[in-house]
């Protein structure tokens, strides 16, 4: 709880900082991985990002097998200040682990909820900033397309959470319960012709005996406005359980505020292997308002010029009658 008071004020501090829109004219979802954007989805909106997945699981050494299902859901928020988002997560899972090192298998079910997270999120470096430097060349197709050695500087975001665990959960170690840290870095380059790089590096449940690292690599491409294809890479690394899972799978924008999207999961090891088919949707309540720039132009103002002006020529009128009576 001390790292999580310590980042929120660190919040206050760079809020006085320049602000710059994280808001897009479209959604801006997490999936269809699993890994997060280095930016928030703007104030005023509020996104829901949700999806089913299938579960199949093989323990070759320990002869069990899992098959079921589970559902992840996600709640963002932009509020404040743009850099700013708040988000509830979790993922439940529903499945039958069955032994078969014995003489007649054992079934048993299984339910709950695998992580169930409440955090935020704040964009602390922003290379995309400049928007005129962001803005497509109107002349040159080429140009467009060309690499930019500039996109290798990425944009940078940092995350507190506390995440929330129940007692005797099947899908945690023994004696794992009720509240511990979770932090991250993400980091985002956008490069030109579509192409993404999103890298998320986390510490998970930090102080119990499951605390683990993981990291999540990401790379999206646009070929259309609406189809977008990734590839991702997650490392997993604790006492508990280890693994290194690949995902592959796309998303389409139905509107600007709803999308849909699809993905394979699988391993290449046998300690269990893991091979699960996921779908889901993300959509957004658009709030947004953008901020009205005061550059002395308004009529609030306008008037109180025109009030001052006529203050002055008053003030020079009288001067001139009292030099006319001497």
């Amino acid at each position: 709880m001390r790292l999580l008071k310590s980042f929120f004020t660190l919040l206050i501090l760079l809020s006085f900082s320049s602000i710059y829109a994280q808001y897009t004219e479209v959604i801006n979802s997490n999936r269809p991985g699993v890994s997060k954007s280095a930016f928030s989805v703007g104030t005023g909106v509020v996104q829901f990002e949700a999806g089913a997945f299938s579960v199949k699981e093989e323990h070759v050494p320990l002869q069990y097998d899992v098959s079921g299902f589970g559902l992840d859901f996600g709640i963002r928020y932009g509020v404040l200040f743009d850099q700013l988002e708040f988000s509830l997560e979790g993922v439940y899972q529903n499945d039958n682990i069955t032994f078969n090192n014995a003489l007649i298998p054992r079934p048993i079910d299984r339910s709950n909820f695998k992580n169930f997270t409440l955090g935020a999120k704040y964009l602390i470096y922003d290379p995309y900033k400049n928007t005129e430097d962001a803005k497509p060349n109107l002349y040159s197709y080429h140009a467009n397309r060309t690499f930019q050695w500039k996109s290798l500087i990425p944009a940078v975001a940092v995350y507190a959470g506390a995440n929330f665990d129940t007692k005797d959960n099947s899908y945690t170690a023994p004696g794992i319960e009720g509240f511990s840290p979770k932090v991250m870095v993400a980091t985002q380059n956008n490069f030109n012709g579509g192409w993404v790089f999103v890298t998320n590096f986390i510490l998970d449940r930090i102080g119990t005996d499951q605390s683990d690292f993981q990291y999540i690599l990401t790379l999206t491409h646009s070929f259309t406005p609406q189809w977008v294809v990734f590839g991702e890479a997650q490392g997993i690394s604790s006492d508990f359980y280890a693994d290194n899972l690949l995902r592959f799978g796309g998303a389409y924008l139905w509107t600007r505020d709803f999308q849909l999207d699809a993905n394979i999961a699988f391993n290449t090891k046998d300690t269990p292997t893991v091979f699960n088919i996921a779908f889901g949707a993300s959509y957004r309540l658009d709030f947004h308002r953008d901020k009205k720039i005061d550059n002395g132009n308004s009529a609030e103002e306008e008037g109180k010029r025109k009030k001052r002006r006529n203050k002055k020529k008053k003030k020079k009128t009288d001067v001139f009658d009292d030099s006319d009576s001497l």
